[in-house]
């Protein structure tokens, strides 16, 4: 739970509170490299708490012998945590060093507006899932979903 907490809720602070403050400071041009290199610094953070939730998901789904549950449409936040969790492994193991930085780069280039808002609305779109996600979650574990 606590890498669920350290990751989403640094997902929640790039989103509703660096991004904002981002577009307010920085002039359009400038603005995907600051963040860039702002984000670069909790880089680490997401790749290590995205690993541990991962590892620790595993292991409780093994351990606890939860596999079955993945056959049941009652479990859909079984499912959307693991769909939140490729997503996030794949943006950040393998899309990003790979080729989306940069692209985004080149694209900041031709467009810094338009290349800011879409990583604007990338971030609240990761944000609203995770979020739906982890309420799903915390509320099937404590039997409150049907």
């Amino acid at each position: 739970m606590i890498s669920i907490v350290a990751w989403i809720g640094g997902v929640a602070f790039v989103t509703t509170i660096l991004l904002p403050a981002v577009r307010r400071m920085k002039e359009p041009r400038e603005r995907v490299s600051f963040f860039e290199h702002i984000e670069k610094k909790f880089a680490w953070q997401a790749r290590a708490t995205t690993v541990l939730a991962g590892i620790s998901g595993f292991y409780i789904t093994t351990v606890w012998d939860l596999w079955d549950r993945f056959l049941s449409a009652g479990y859909w936040w079984m499912h959307t945590m693991v769909l939140v969790w490729l997503v996030f492994t794949v943006m950040l193991f393998i899309a990003e060093p790979l080729f989306l930085h940069r692209w985004f780069l080149v694209k900041a280039r031709q467009d810094p507006e338009g290349t800011f808002r879409i990583i604007e609305r990338l971030h609240w779109i990761l944000l609203a899932i995770s979020t739906l996600t982890t309420f799903g979650a915390v509320a099937g574990s404590h039997g409150m979903m049907p």
